[in-house]
This record gives C-alpha cells, structure tokens and sequence, in this order.
C-alpha cells in the first residue's frame, strides 16, 4: 500500500493551448531575426575595433596614412598639422575603443538577456561561462542594466568631447552635458520604479 504526503499538491496534467493561444505564444519566435541580426552587428562592431586597432599600431610606427585615418575617424582638429601620433590623439582613439566595448557588452546583454527572456530558456544552468546576472534575469532587471550601461556609454561620449573641446560650440557641450544628466536620472528613475514593484521581501520567521 502506498501513501501520499498530503502537505505535498499532486501536480495536475498540462492542458494543451487551444489554437490562437498557441499562434499568439509561437509568435515570440519572430524576434529571432532580431537577435541574429543583433549578432551581426556585434561582428561589424568588432571589424571596426580591428581597424582602428590596426590604424593606432601602425600610426605608433610612424604611418603618416594611419594617422590621418584615426584623426579623421575620432574628428581631431588642431591649428597646427599633426605628424607624429601625440597623447591626446592616442587618447581619443582609445576612449573610441572602449567605446566599442561598452557598445558590444550592451549588444550581448541585449541578445543573451532578451532571448532568455522573451523567446526562449537557453538552458546554460551550471554552465561554467553562464554569465552571473543571467542566472536572475527578468524584464526588469535586463531594463536597469541597459540603463547602467549606456550611462557608461554615454560618459565616455562625454569624455571624448571634453578632451576634443576645441572643436565643439558652447551649445553642443550644454547639450551633450545635459543629455548625459537626463540619461542618469532616467536610470535612478528606472531602477526606483523596479524597487517600488519588487515591495519589501517578506520577513522571514
């Protein structure tokens, strides 16, 4: 004779979806092509960082067609022509760098992120490389870390027009300021929402 726990609920068999149900969860799938193309912009980003990378080894070498590509690219202007690659030029071009990073960390956390949680579960659980925020993601969390990290984004941006400010008006510089404040007090703003939501964790006895 066998005996079942009563505290412990028998779990009921799964209905099947009914027909438009079913068309309207399958369609999750159709952001699949969004994510791969994603993917593929994740890869012109990194055609880009090798080219610039290449451009700033050369340019170090004394390659006078490298150099004028990076003070083109990071739109350098100075009076006086530049020769040689100086620090504020080797500055750009790494701020530039990062930038690409900061950019492509966003994309992965964008593509990882989005598709676990609005296509598909990637089953990465006790994988070795399973990213640590992956493990509690949800649409929340995945809006606060976006906020994070195009402040990031958007700091460097900053930066890069501070030190480049000789060739920026007044007025681009206010504007750049005051996006980059609009874009810090929309993430406190994010993440106080998603505090207000989430309530108090229950007190534990």
């Amino acid at each position: 004779m066998s005996f079942t726990d009563p505290q412990v609920p028998t779990p009921s068999p799964r209905s099947p979806l009914r027909p438009l149900p079913k068309l309207i969860f399958a369609s999750r799938w159709l952001q699949l092509p969004l994510y791969l193309g994603l993917i593929v912009a994740q890869g012109v980003y990194v055609v880009h960082f090798l080219v610039e990378l290449l451009h700033l080894v050369e340019a170090a070498f004394g390659s006078q067609t490298a150099l004028q590509a990076l003070i083109s690219s990071i739109g350098y202007k100075t009076a006086a022509p530049i020769v040689t690659l100086n620090e504020t030029v080797i500055m750009l071009v790494v701020l530039a760098l990062i930038d690409v990073v900061m950019i492509s960390n966003l994309l992965i956390m964008v593509i990882v992120g989005g598709y676990e949680t609005f296509v598909s579960r990637m089953d990465l659980e006790g994988h070795r490389d399973q990213p640590e925020w992956l493990s509690h993601v949800n649409a929340s969390v995945l809006k606060v870390k976006l906020a994070t990290a195009i402040i990031g984004i958007s700091s460097i941006h900053l930066l890069k027009t501070f030190i480049n400010a000789d060739n920026y008006t007044d007025r681009v510089l206010i504007a750049q300021t005051v996006i980059h404040i609009t874009f810090l007090l929309s993430a406190m703003a994010i993440a106080y929402t998603d505090k207000l939501m989430s309530g108090p964790a229950p007190a534990s006895h």
